[in-house]
């Protein structure tokens, strides 16, 4: 992999990843852009202790612009995107419309691919693997920033989820805290290995899936997917590798050397549950890193979890009074179900 920086007209950093070293970046970003003023600020909900991101700034990003006008195409036939090169492979840059910045976090965008007429399922695995070595490189960048204390990759796909940009792309946040779902986890964690006499609890629930066998979506020399026990949403999978790692950055060169094929292989089966001819699957695909400063860091178990809000064709799990007012879930497809669907869902 070759990393290339540069910036952006108004100052924001762009990094282009390429998987040929003789790869030149050297476009420069034209349009007359002025500085990028954000006005992000974490505040603290008193009664339940987690923190709210107040960025009004937002209000003006982009919204479902025509095709022709996608600012994450490359910059061609006269027309200056938001990445200067006419053709690229995987570019990381800093959001104009950041939700966290300066002292609150950072955010970036993450550009799969320069065809704005595919999705994350339809690269090959070499392009798969470059987006892997992309996720991990900035894992370890952000994790450098004394402001940082987790970073989140994470993929939106479809209207359904909210996604307001067509072209294929994920973000990255960094974190200025433990956000309040790692902090459960970790809670439980701590917890499971008080009552176990130490056992870890992500091992612990990836064997009960093993020996349960029913949940089991896929399985391969260095990564498991299933759907969880007590599954949230209508379609959810979380997929683990089989050496417990804390972050992307551990990861073995055997599980990253597999990771591609695993990964794209789910994401067909999502676009295949409802059967053939139905749209593509909306779904948001989540990689949970451990914190890089807590004390239980080592007891955290990577894993990237991946589900859909449609639970039938043309149906969709809102969240409604118990879910949204109570986070208390009503799922209304038995897990062992949506496991046994995603197995019939398998490439041929």
């Amino acid at each position: 992999m070759k990393k290339t920086a540069t910036r952006l007209a108004d100052g924001r950093e762009l990094l282009y990843y390429d998987s040929r070293d003789d790869a030149v970046r050297d476009a420069v970003d034209r349009r007359p852009l002025g500085a990028t003023v954000t006005a992000s600020e974490i505040r603290r909900d008193p009664l339940l202790g987690d923190s709210v991101a107040i960025a009004s700034h937002r209000q003006e990003r982009t919204y479902h612009p025509p095709a022709d006008q996608c600012p994450l195409c490359p910059s061609r036939d006269g027309r200056l995107t938001e990445i200067p090169a006419a053709d690229y492979e995987v570019v990381v840059f800093e959001n104009r419309f950041p939700s966290l910045a300066g002292d609150s976090g950072r955010c970036e965008v993450v550009c799969f691919t320069s065809d704005h007429d595919v999705s994350f399922a339809d690269l090959d695995p070499g392009r798969a693997a470059l987006v892997l070595d992309a996720w991990t490189d900035r894992t370890a960048e952000l994790a450098a920033l004394p402001a940082v204390e987790q970073v989140f990759c994470f993929e939106n796909r479809g209207e359904e989820i909210g996604v307001t940009l067509a072209h294929p792309h994920g973000q990255i946040y960094a974190y200025p805290f433990v956000t309040p779902r790692t902090e459960r986890m970790l809670a439980s964690a701590a917890a499971h290995a008080a009552r176990t006499g130490g056992r870890n609890l992500f091992d612990d629930t990836v064997a009960r899936e093993y020996a349960d066998g029913r949940r089991i979506v896929l399985d391969s020399d260095h990564w498991t997917a299933f759907v969880p026990y007590a599954a949230h949403w209508p379609y959810e999978v979380h997929l683990y590798p089989r050496r417990r790692v804390p972050d992307l950055l551990a990861l073995d060169a055997a599980a990253r050397t597999e990771f591609p094929q695993v990964y794209l292989e789910l994401l067909k089966r999502f676009d295949r549950i409802f059967g053939p001819g139905r749209p593509q699957t909306p779904y948001v695909s989540a990689w949970h890193q451990a914190p890089f400063r807590h004390p239980e860091r080592t007891e955290f178990a990577l894993h990237l979890e991946l589900f859909t809000i449609r639970r039938s064709p043309g149906k969709l799990k809102f969240l409604a009074g118990s879910e949204s007012g109570m986070n208390v879930f009503i799922n209304d497809v038995p897990p062992e179900a949506a496991a046994r669907r995603l197995r019939e869902a398998a490439s041929a």
